[in-house]
Protein backbone atom coordinates (compact mmCIF):
# COMPACT_ATOMS: atom_id res chain seq x y z
CA UNK A 1 0.00 0.00 0.00
CA UNK A 2 1.11 3.57 -0.70
CA UNK A 3 -0.56 6.68 0.59
CA UNK A 4 -2.22 9.12 -1.76
CA UNK A 5 -0.21 11.85 -0.03
CA UNK A 6 3.08 10.02 -0.50
CA UNK A 7 4.21 12.46 -3.18
CA UNK A 8 4.84 14.96 -0.36
CA UNK A 9 7.79 12.80 0.67
CA UNK A 10 9.47 12.87 -2.75
CA UNK A 11 12.17 15.36 -1.83
CA UNK A 12 13.03 13.54 1.39
CA UNK A 13 13.28 10.24 -0.48
CA UNK A 14 15.50 11.85 -3.11
CA UNK A 15 17.84 13.10 -0.37
CA UNK A 16 18.05 9.59 1.07
CA UNK A 17 18.73 8.20 -2.39
CA UNK A 18 21.62 10.62 -2.99
CA UNK A 19 23.25 10.31 0.43
CA UNK A 20 23.01 6.53 0.62
CA UNK A 21 24.37 6.13 -2.90
CA UNK A 22 27.54 8.02 -2.01
CA UNK A 23 28.38 5.95 1.03
CA UNK A 24 27.56 2.61 -0.60
CA UNK A 25 29.34 3.32 -3.89
CA UNK A 26 32.70 2.10 -2.59
CA UNK A 27 31.19 -1.28 -1.82
CA UNK A 28 29.20 -1.43 -5.03
CA UNK A 29 32.08 -0.44 -7.32
CA UNK A 30 34.13 -3.58 -6.70
CA UNK A 31 33.89 -6.06 -9.61
CA UNK A 32 34.34 -8.87 -7.13
CA UNK A 33 31.31 -7.61 -5.26
CA UNK A 34 28.78 -7.22 -8.02
CA UNK A 35 30.35 -8.61 -11.19
CA UNK A 36 29.77 -7.14 -14.63
CA UNK A 37 26.60 -5.07 -14.73
CA UNK A 38 23.95 -5.85 -17.28
CA UNK A 39 21.50 -3.60 -19.08
CA UNK A 40 17.97 -4.55 -18.00
CA UNK A 41 15.23 -5.04 -20.57
CA UNK A 42 12.54 -2.40 -20.95
CA UNK A 43 10.69 -1.94 -17.69
CA UNK A 44 7.02 -1.17 -18.38
CA UNK A 45 6.62 -0.48 -14.67
CA UNK A 46 9.33 2.17 -14.52
CA UNK A 47 8.48 5.09 -12.23
CA UNK A 48 8.69 7.45 -15.23
CA UNK A 49 5.27 6.10 -16.28
CA UNK A 50 3.61 7.01 -12.97
CA UNK A 51 1.92 10.18 -14.32
CA UNK A 52 -0.24 7.85 -16.43
CA UNK A 53 -1.84 6.25 -13.37
CA UNK A 54 -1.09 8.40 -10.32
CA UNK A 55 -4.22 10.55 -10.60
CA UNK A 56 -5.06 13.39 -8.26
CA UNK A 57 -3.93 13.68 -4.64
CA UNK A 58 -7.22 12.56 -3.09
CA UNK A 59 -8.89 10.64 -5.88
CA UNK A 60 -8.60 8.99 -9.27
CA UNK A 61 -8.22 12.20 -11.24
CA UNK A 62 -9.57 13.49 -14.52
CA UNK A 63 -10.07 10.92 -17.25
CA UNK A 64 -10.15 7.90 -14.92
CA UNK A 65 -12.81 5.26 -15.43
CA UNK A 66 -14.21 3.43 -12.42
CA UNK A 67 -14.40 -0.30 -13.21
CA UNK A 68 -15.11 -1.67 -9.72
CA UNK A 69 -16.71 -0.20 -6.60
CA UNK A 70 -17.94 -2.11 -3.56
CA UNK A 71 -18.20 -1.58 0.19
CA UNK A 72 -15.98 -3.71 2.43
CA UNK A 73 -17.02 -5.14 5.77
CA UNK A 74 -13.39 -5.69 6.82
CA UNK A 75 -12.34 -2.14 7.66
CA UNK A 76 -11.32 -1.06 4.17
CA UNK A 77 -14.27 1.23 3.53
CA UNK A 78 -15.16 1.54 -0.14
CA UNK A 79 -12.89 -0.54 -2.35
CA UNK A 80 -12.76 0.72 -5.91
CA UNK A 81 -10.59 0.29 -8.98
CA UNK A 82 -9.88 3.02 -11.54
CA UNK A 83 -8.62 2.44 -15.09
CA UNK A 84 -6.16 4.66 -16.98
CA UNK A 85 -4.79 4.20 -20.52
CA UNK A 86 -1.23 2.84 -20.71
CA UNK A 87 1.21 3.99 -23.39
CA UNK A 88 3.26 0.78 -23.42
CA UNK A 89 3.38 -1.57 -25.16
CA UNK A 90 2.65 0.52 -28.25
CA UNK A 91 0.09 -0.71 -30.79
CA UNK A 92 2.77 -1.95 -33.20
CA UNK A 93 3.71 -4.60 -30.62
CA UNK A 94 0.17 -5.92 -30.15
CA UNK A 95 0.20 -8.39 -33.12
CA UNK A 96 3.00 -10.41 -31.52
CA UNK A 97 0.91 -10.85 -28.36
CA UNK A 98 -2.14 -11.74 -30.46
CA UNK A 99 -0.14 -14.49 -32.19
CA UNK A 100 0.97 -15.78 -28.80
CA UNK A 101 -2.66 -16.00 -27.68
CA UNK A 102 -3.65 -17.84 -30.85
CA UNK A 103 -0.81 -20.33 -30.38
CA UNK A 104 -1.89 -20.90 -26.77
CA UNK A 105 -5.47 -21.41 -27.92
CA UNK A 106 -4.41 -23.88 -30.63
CA UNK A 107 -2.57 -26.00 -28.07
CA UNK A 108 -5.64 -26.10 -25.84
CA UNK A 109 -8.12 -26.59 -28.70
CA UNK A 110 -6.35 -28.22 -31.68
CA UNK A 111 -9.65 -28.65 -33.52
CA UNK A 112 -10.19 -24.89 -33.60
CA UNK A 113 -6.73 -24.00 -34.90
CA UNK A 114 -7.09 -21.31 -37.54
CA UNK A 115 -10.71 -20.56 -36.63
CA UNK A 116 -10.24 -18.67 -33.39
CA UNK A 117 -8.73 -15.23 -33.67
CA UNK A 118 -7.63 -12.97 -30.82
CA UNK A 119 -7.63 -9.21 -30.87
CA UNK A 120 -6.19 -6.92 -28.21
CA UNK A 121 -8.41 -4.05 -27.16
CA UNK A 122 -5.67 -2.29 -25.24
CA UNK A 123 -3.56 -2.02 -22.09
CA UNK A 124 -4.59 -0.12 -18.99
CA UNK A 125 -3.28 0.76 -15.57
CA UNK A 126 -5.67 -0.42 -12.90
CA UNK A 127 -5.38 1.29 -9.50
CA UNK A 128 -7.11 -0.06 -6.39
CA UNK A 129 -8.05 2.44 -3.70
CA UNK A 130 -9.54 2.25 -0.22
CA UNK A 131 -11.86 4.99 1.05
CA UNK A 132 -11.54 7.07 -2.12
CA UNK A 133 -7.97 8.23 -1.46
CA UNK A 134 -5.45 5.58 -0.42
CA UNK A 135 -3.78 3.90 -3.37
CA UNK A 136 -3.57 0.26 -2.37
CA UNK A 137 -2.22 -1.41 -5.48
CA UNK A 138 -1.37 -0.69 -9.12
CA UNK A 139 -1.19 -3.19 -11.97
CA UNK A 140 -1.06 -3.18 -15.75
CA UNK A 141 -3.84 -5.15 -17.43
CA UNK A 142 -4.27 -6.40 -21.00
CA UNK A 143 -7.80 -6.70 -22.40
CA UNK A 144 -8.45 -8.89 -25.43
CA UNK A 145 -11.26 -10.87 -27.02
CA UNK A 146 -11.77 -14.05 -29.04
CA UNK A 147 -13.58 -13.34 -32.32
CA UNK A 148 -15.02 -16.73 -33.32
CA UNK A 149 -18.24 -18.23 -31.97
CA UNK A 150 -19.49 -16.48 -28.85
CA UNK A 151 -17.18 -13.55 -28.34
CA UNK A 152 -15.27 -13.84 -25.09
CA UNK A 153 -13.57 -10.99 -23.25
CA UNK A 154 -10.31 -11.75 -21.41
CA UNK A 155 -8.57 -9.69 -18.76
CA UNK A 156 -4.95 -10.48 -17.92
CA UNK A 157 -2.69 -8.73 -15.44
CA UNK A 158 0.85 -8.38 -16.78
CA UNK A 159 2.98 -10.31 -14.26
CA UNK A 160 6.29 -8.78 -15.34
CA UNK A 161 5.18 -5.24 -14.47
CA UNK A 162 5.79 -3.92 -10.96
CA UNK A 163 4.63 -0.31 -11.12
CA UNK A 164 5.16 0.81 -7.53
CA UNK A 165 8.73 1.33 -6.23
CA UNK A 166 8.06 -0.17 -2.79
CA UNK A 167 7.20 -3.55 -4.38
CA UNK A 168 10.46 -3.47 -6.33
CA UNK A 169 12.25 -2.61 -3.10
CA UNK A 170 10.66 -5.57 -1.30
CA UNK A 171 11.53 -7.93 -4.16
CA UNK A 172 15.11 -6.65 -4.46
CA UNK A 173 15.92 -6.76 -0.75
CA UNK A 174 14.15 -10.05 -0.07
CA UNK A 175 15.49 -12.02 -3.02
CA UNK A 176 19.11 -10.91 -2.52
CA UNK A 177 18.97 -11.89 1.14
CA UNK A 178 18.17 -15.53 0.37
CA UNK A 179 21.40 -16.40 -1.53
CA UNK A 180 23.39 -14.58 1.17
CA UNK A 181 22.09 -17.31 3.47
CA UNK A 182 23.21 -20.10 1.09
CA UNK A 183 19.82 -20.56 -0.60
CA UNK A 184 20.11 -21.67 -4.25
CA UNK A 185 17.92 -19.10 -5.98
CA UNK A 186 18.69 -20.16 -9.60
CA UNK A 187 17.60 -23.73 -8.82
CA UNK A 188 14.19 -22.48 -7.68
CA UNK A 189 13.93 -20.15 -10.69
CA UNK A 190 14.56 -23.03 -13.10
CA UNK A 191 12.17 -25.37 -11.30
CA UNK A 192 14.86 -27.80 -10.17
CA UNK A 193 14.12 -26.97 -6.55
CA UNK A 194 10.94 -26.10 -4.69
CA UNK A 195 10.42 -22.69 -3.14
CA UNK A 196 7.64 -21.85 -0.72
CA UNK A 197 6.53 -18.23 -0.53
CA UNK A 198 3.87 -16.62 1.66
CA UNK A 199 2.31 -13.23 0.87
CA UNK A 200 0.25 -11.68 3.66
CA UNK A 201 -1.96 -9.03 2.09
CA UNK A 202 -3.11 -9.38 -1.51
CA UNK A 203 -4.16 -6.07 -3.02
CA UNK A 204 -4.30 -6.47 -6.78
CA UNK A 205 -1.99 -9.49 -6.68
CA UNK A 206 0.97 -8.03 -8.60
CA UNK A 207 3.62 -9.33 -6.18
CA UNK A 208 2.51 -13.01 -6.04
CA UNK A 209 1.95 -13.07 -9.81
CA UNK A 210 5.42 -11.67 -10.39
CA UNK A 211 7.00 -14.28 -8.09
CA UNK A 212 5.02 -17.18 -9.58
CA UNK A 213 6.06 -16.12 -13.09
CA UNK A 214 9.75 -15.89 -12.15
CA UNK A 215 10.10 -19.09 -10.08
CA UNK A 216 9.07 -22.29 -11.83
CA UNK A 217 9.60 -24.16 -8.58
CA UNK A 218 7.46 -21.78 -6.56
CA UNK A 219 4.46 -22.54 -4.43
CA UNK A 220 2.98 -19.14 -3.57
CA UNK A 221 0.39 -18.90 -0.80
CA UNK A 222 -1.51 -15.63 -0.31
CA UNK A 223 -3.56 -14.67 2.74
CA UNK A 224 -6.13 -11.88 2.39
CA UNK A 225 -8.78 -11.16 4.99
CA UNK A 226 -11.11 -9.14 2.74
CA UNK A 227 -13.17 -10.99 0.08
CA UNK A 228 -14.04 -7.66 -1.56
CA UNK A 229 -10.34 -7.02 -2.23
CA UNK A 230 -10.04 -10.49 -3.76
CA UNK A 231 -13.10 -9.91 -5.94
CA UNK A 232 -11.68 -6.58 -7.12
CA UNK A 233 -8.38 -8.22 -8.08
CA UNK A 234 -10.18 -10.84 -10.18
CA UNK A 235 -12.94 -8.78 -11.74
CA UNK A 236 -11.00 -5.58 -12.37
CA UNK A 237 -7.26 -6.30 -12.14
CA UNK A 238 -6.87 -9.51 -14.12
CA UNK A 239 -5.82 -11.86 -11.32
CA UNK A 240 -6.44 -15.58 -12.11
CA UNK A 241 -9.75 -16.67 -10.59
CA UNK A 242 -8.87 -20.36 -10.22
CA UNK A 243 -6.09 -19.51 -7.73
CA UNK A 244 -8.64 -18.45 -5.12
CA UNK A 245 -9.76 -20.91 -2.45
CA UNK A 246 -13.24 -20.54 -0.98
CA UNK A 247 -14.63 -17.66 -3.04
CA UNK A 248 -17.85 -17.99 -5.00
CA UNK A 249 -17.09 -15.52 -7.77
CA UNK A 250 -19.61 -14.30 -10.31
CA UNK A 251 -16.94 -13.26 -12.75
CA UNK A 252 -18.01 -12.71 -16.34
CA UNK A 253 -14.63 -13.91 -17.61
CA UNK A 254 -14.58 -17.13 -19.69
CA UNK A 255 -14.17 -20.39 -17.78
CA UNK A 256 -11.01 -21.25 -19.72
CA UNK A 257 -9.40 -17.83 -19.20
CA UNK A 258 -6.79 -19.00 -16.69
CA UNK A 259 -5.63 -22.01 -18.71
CA UNK A 260 -5.39 -19.90 -21.84
CA UNK A 261 -3.67 -16.87 -20.38
CA UNK A 262 -1.43 -18.21 -17.66
CA UNK A 263 0.05 -21.44 -19.00
CA UNK A 264 0.43 -23.02 -15.57
CA UNK A 265 1.60 -19.95 -13.64
CA UNK A 266 -1.77 -19.82 -11.86
CA UNK A 267 -1.27 -23.40 -10.64
CA UNK A 268 1.63 -22.17 -8.49
CA UNK A 269 -0.65 -19.80 -6.57
CA UNK A 270 -3.14 -20.47 -3.76
CA UNK A 271 -5.10 -17.49 -2.42
CA UNK A 272 -6.72 -18.04 0.99
CA UNK A 273 -9.41 -15.71 2.33
CA UNK A 274 -8.53 -15.75 6.01
CA UNK A 275 -7.13 -13.77 8.91
CA UNK A 276 -3.32 -13.98 8.80
CA UNK A 277 -3.06 -14.83 12.49
CA UNK A 278 -5.50 -17.74 12.15
CA UNK A 279 -3.86 -18.94 8.95
CA UNK A 280 -0.37 -19.07 10.43
CA UNK A 281 -1.57 -21.11 13.42
CA UNK A 282 -3.09 -23.86 11.28
CA UNK A 283 -0.70 -23.78 8.30
CA UNK A 284 1.64 -26.77 7.97
CA UNK A 285 4.04 -25.24 5.44
CA UNK A 286 7.57 -24.06 6.12
CA UNK A 287 8.39 -20.97 4.07
CA UNK A 288 11.59 -19.81 2.47
CA UNK A 289 10.32 -16.28 1.95
CA UNK A 290 7.46 -14.27 3.48
CA UNK A 291 6.16 -10.89 2.26
CA UNK A 292 3.91 -8.81 4.52
CA UNK A 293 1.99 -5.81 3.17
CA UNK A 294 -1.20 -5.59 5.21
CA UNK A 295 -2.79 -2.19 5.79
CA UNK A 296 -6.46 -1.38 6.28
CA UNK A 297 -8.52 1.50 4.91
CA UNK A 298 -7.18 3.79 7.65
CA UNK A 299 -3.59 2.96 6.68
CA UNK A 300 -2.95 1.00 9.87
CA UNK A 301 -0.62 -2.00 10.06
CA UNK A 302 -2.43 -4.26 12.58
CA UNK A 303 -0.67 -4.46 15.93
CA UNK A 304 -1.08 -8.24 16.07
CA UNK A 305 1.22 -8.55 13.04
CA UNK A 306 4.12 -6.95 14.91
CA UNK A 307 3.37 -7.55 18.59
CA UNK A 308 6.64 -9.05 19.79
CA UNK A 309 4.85 -11.21 22.39
CA UNK A 310 1.81 -12.03 20.25
CA UNK A 311 0.86 -15.39 18.80
CA UNK A 312 1.36 -14.28 15.18
CA UNK A 313 5.04 -13.43 15.61
CA UNK A 314 5.74 -16.57 17.59
CA UNK A 315 4.00 -18.80 15.04
CA UNK A 316 5.59 -17.00 12.09
CA UNK A 317 9.05 -17.63 13.53
CA UNK A 318 8.28 -21.35 13.59
CA UNK A 319 6.96 -21.38 10.01
CA UNK A 320 10.03 -19.76 8.46
CA UNK A 321 12.99 -21.93 7.42
CA UNK A 322 15.50 -22.09 10.32
CA UNK A 323 18.58 -21.52 8.14
CA UNK A 324 17.67 -19.12 5.34
CA UNK A 325 14.08 -18.05 6.07
CA UNK A 326 13.51 -14.38 5.24
CA UNK A 327 10.61 -12.03 6.04
CA UNK A 328 10.04 -8.79 4.13
CA UNK A 329 7.66 -6.11 5.48
CA UNK A 330 6.35 -2.94 3.84
CA UNK A 331 6.36 -0.07 6.34
CA UNK A 332 5.42 3.58 6.09
CA UNK A 333 8.36 5.82 6.93
CA UNK A 334 8.37 8.37 9.71
CA UNK A 335 11.88 9.77 9.18
CA UNK A 336 13.09 13.12 7.83
CA UNK A 337 11.10 15.29 10.31
CA UNK A 338 12.68 16.74 13.48
CA UNK A 339 11.02 15.48 16.64
CA UNK A 340 11.08 19.01 18.09
CA UNK A 341 8.89 20.39 15.34
CA UNK A 342 5.52 19.54 16.87
CA UNK A 343 3.47 21.07 14.07
CA UNK A 344 5.37 19.14 11.38
CA UNK A 345 5.16 15.91 13.35
CA UNK A 346 1.41 16.31 13.82
CA UNK A 347 0.99 16.96 10.12
CA UNK A 348 3.17 13.98 9.26
CA UNK A 349 1.13 11.74 11.53
CA UNK A 350 -1.98 12.72 9.62
CA UNK A 351 -0.26 11.38 6.50
CA UNK A 352 1.33 8.26 8.01
CA UNK A 353 -0.53 6.97 11.06
CA UNK A 354 2.00 4.19 11.61
CA UNK A 355 5.00 6.52 11.59
CA UNK A 356 5.84 6.43 15.28
CA UNK A 357 5.61 2.64 15.45
CA UNK A 358 8.17 1.88 12.71
CA UNK A 359 11.11 1.42 15.11
CA UNK A 360 9.02 -0.87 17.34
CA UNK A 361 8.05 -3.01 14.35
CA UNK A 362 11.69 -3.31 13.31
CA UNK A 363 12.78 -4.32 16.81
CA UNK A 364 10.02 -6.95 17.06
CA UNK A 365 11.09 -8.68 13.85
CA UNK A 366 14.77 -8.47 14.76
CA UNK A 367 14.07 -10.11 18.12
CA UNK A 368 12.31 -13.06 16.48
CA UNK A 369 14.65 -13.63 13.53
CA UNK A 370 18.10 -12.45 14.57
CA UNK A 371 19.05 -9.85 11.99
CA UNK A 372 17.03 -7.00 10.50
CA UNK A 373 17.80 -4.16 8.13
CA UNK A 374 15.82 -1.48 6.34
CA UNK A 375 16.03 0.26 2.98
CA UNK A 376 14.27 3.50 2.09
CA UNK A 377 12.00 3.37 -0.96
CA UNK A 378 12.80 6.01 -3.59
CA UNK A 379 10.05 8.56 -4.37
CA UNK A 380 7.64 7.26 -1.70
CA UNK A 381 7.22 7.37 2.08
CA UNK A 382 7.79 3.64 2.47
CA UNK A 383 10.50 1.57 4.13
CA UNK A 384 11.34 -2.04 3.34
CA UNK A 385 12.14 -4.07 6.44
CA UNK A 386 13.94 -7.40 6.01
CA UNK A 387 14.33 -9.85 8.89
CA UNK A 388 16.36 -13.03 8.50
CA UNK A 389 18.49 -15.59 10.31
CA UNK A 390 21.73 -13.91 11.24
CA UNK A 391 24.20 -16.82 11.37
CA UNK A 392 24.74 -17.31 7.64
CA UNK A 393 24.52 -13.72 6.50
CA UNK A 394 26.97 -12.38 9.10
CA UNK A 395 29.50 -15.22 8.77
CA UNK A 396 32.83 -14.71 7.04
CA UNK A 397 35.82 -12.39 7.22
CA UNK A 398 34.94 -8.73 7.61
CA UNK A 399 38.33 -7.30 6.48
CA UNK A 400 37.99 -4.26 8.70
CA UNK A 401 34.43 -3.47 7.61
CA UNK A 402 31.74 -2.57 10.08
CA UNK A 403 28.94 -5.07 10.54
CA UNK A 404 26.63 -2.81 8.53
CA UNK A 405 29.02 -2.48 5.58
CA UNK A 406 29.80 -6.20 5.66
CA UNK A 407 26.11 -7.14 5.40
CA UNK A 408 25.50 -4.51 2.73
CA UNK A 409 28.48 -5.76 0.74
CA UNK A 410 27.16 -9.32 0.86
CA UNK A 411 23.77 -8.21 -0.40
CA UNK A 412 25.21 -6.12 -3.22
CA UNK A 413 27.45 -9.00 -4.29
CA UNK A 414 24.34 -11.12 -4.98
CA UNK A 415 22.24 -8.49 -6.74
CA UNK A 416 23.53 -9.10 -10.26
CA UNK A 417 23.09 -12.87 -9.91
CA UNK A 418 19.47 -12.36 -8.84
CA UNK A 419 18.79 -10.05 -11.79
CA UNK A 420 20.28 -12.54 -14.26
CA UNK A 421 18.65 -15.64 -12.81
CA UNK A 422 15.19 -14.07 -12.93
CA UNK A 423 15.60 -11.83 -15.96
CA UNK A 424 14.48 -8.80 -13.97
CA UNK A 425 13.57 -5.68 -15.96
CA UNK A 426 14.94 -3.48 -13.17
CA UNK A 427 18.20 -3.44 -11.18
CA UNK A 428 18.14 -4.55 -7.54
CA UNK A 429 21.17 -2.63 -6.36
CA UNK A 430 19.67 0.90 -6.12
CA UNK A 431 16.75 -0.38 -4.03
CA UNK A 432 19.00 -2.30 -1.61
CA UNK A 433 21.54 0.44 -0.90
CA UNK A 434 19.10 3.35 -0.69
CA UNK A 435 19.14 4.40 2.95
CA UNK A 436 20.41 0.97 4.02
CA UNK A 437 20.38 0.69 7.81
CA UNK A 438 20.97 -2.22 10.18
CA UNK A 439 18.42 -2.46 12.97
CA UNK A 440 20.44 -2.34 16.19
Amino acid sequence: MLRGAASRCTRAAARRLSSSAAEAEAVAASPAAVGARRKPSLDEGDWSYHPEWWGEEDGPGEGAQTVFRRHSECGNGVVFVSAYPASRPATEHWPAKERWLQERNARLYPESAGADQFKILGYQWRVMRFNDHTRQSTAKVMTCYRTSGQRSLFLMQQPHVLAVPYVKSMVSAGLTTLPCSAYDLPEAASGQDNMKILCIGHGGGSLPLFLASKFRGASVHIVEIDPVVVSASIEAMGFPMSSVKGLSSESMLPADADDLLWGGIHDRISLHIADAEDFIVSDSNQYDLVFIDAYDGDDIFPNKLWDVDGTFMKDLEKKVHPDHGTVVVNLHSDSELPASDAESVDQFQSILPMGRQVSQVCQAYKQHFGLAFTAAVPWLCNITLVACRDKAITSGVRLGLSRRDFVLGKLLSKSDMVERALGLPFPCLPYIKNGFTLVE
